[in-house]
């Protein structure tokens, strides 16, 4: 018989890896404590990551874990897409002093928590302002340090996970100053996704290649000021670029749907609730619909956002609990 009982969630993304302790039951998530967020680069691995969460909350950790990780879960070894660790999986049990641990893609497992999640827990953005199918697929996208992308799929009462690196596929360039930006980007990476304009390094990489074609001089060198400046909009190409970015997300979010043969679109990532205002008032629903034959079905399909603060550990949590019930 299932049994209530703690874990470990873990979520290591590009830049921090966040842990807490959540209870499980039944294959669901009780209750998910606070987080508590580390720097990646101030940790030479997960295991003293591990630790210094350990000291931080004052007790000894759970034997039990959910762990999230942004790269594919194949292979012998982890290597993140956009973080230095390395993952042995074989391993993980006798550094980490667990019994049991469930390995999901980040993506992955912000799938397993928007089946988990209640409604209220999603934002409306555009299409009809319904809840999120019961039956078939939806699909989880969004930017954070790389660009996510999953597939959830609702069967009788049941769900199922698929893991994708979809945020890999080719930047699909729309019009005129799109072309101009992949024939710059062309010059710095030697192939450009998706994943090179929808993140959060990909603001950076718009804003840049926006001063190049307007002649104009890059004023703002860090990502995080240049973030700041878009969201207030109190810098003018700044602003520019996050609009360019909104129009792309609409865009590629409208590209996996099609690819997933999805009834609903999820936005999140690291950058998903930052972003909830500005993709409202926005390009992202035009460019979102705008699939030539297929314009109808995609205006009556539903978009959301996730607002769960934390949707990346509850949904480690949620994965482990699913597996282990």
């Amino acid at each position: 018989m299932p049994v209530m009982r703690e874990i470990v969630a873990v979520d290591i993304g590009g830049t921090h890896a966040r842990f807490a302790i959540a209870t499980v039951d039944e294959g669901r998530v009780i209750e998910l404590g606070e987080a508590t967020t580390l720097k990646c680069s101030e940790h030479a691995s997960l295991a003293l990551a591990w630790e210094a969460f350990s000291r931080q909350i004052g007790r000894a950790l759970p034997r039990e874990a959910g762990i999230a990780v942004a790269c594919p879960v194949t292979g012998d070894i982890l290597k993140m897409t956009n973080n230095p660790w390395i993952i042995q999986p074989t391993q993980l049990s006798s550094r980490l002093g667990l019994d049991n641990f469930n390995l999901v893609n980040d993506f992955g497992a912000v799938a397993h928590a928007v089946a988990q999640l209640d409604a209220s827990q999603m934002q409306h953005l555009c299409g009809p302002e319904i809840d999120l199918p019961t039956e078939g697929a939806i699909t989880i996208v969004g930017p954070g340090t790389g660009l996510g992308a999953a597939c959830l799929l609702r069967r009788s009462n049941k769900y199922f996970v698929m893991e994708t690196e979809g945020g890999h596929l080719d930047f699909p360039p729309l019009d005129e100053l799109e072309d101009r930006i992949l024939h710059v980007l062309r010059r710095r990476f030697r192939r450009v996704s998706a994943e090179r304009i929808v993140s959060g390094p990909g603001l950076t990489n718009l804003y840049e290649v926006i001063a190049e074609i307007q002649g104009l001089p890059v004023t703002l060198t860090d990502n995080r000021a240049l973030w700041t400046k878009a969201l207030e909009g109190s810098d003018t190409m700044a602003s520019a670029a996050l609009e360019r970015f909104c129009l792309s997300l609409g865009a590629v979010s409208g590209d996996l749907a099609l690819a997933h043969g999805a009834r609903g679109v999820v936005i999140g990532g690291g950058l998903g609730l930052r972003l909830a205002n500005s993709l409202a008032h926005s390009g992202f629903a035009e460019r979102f619909v705008a699939k030539g034959r297929f314009e109808n079905m995609m205006s009556e399909m539903p978009v959301k956002i996730i607002m769960h603060p934390q949707p990346g550990l509850y949904g480690a949590a949620a994965a482990y609990a699913e597996a282990h019930s």
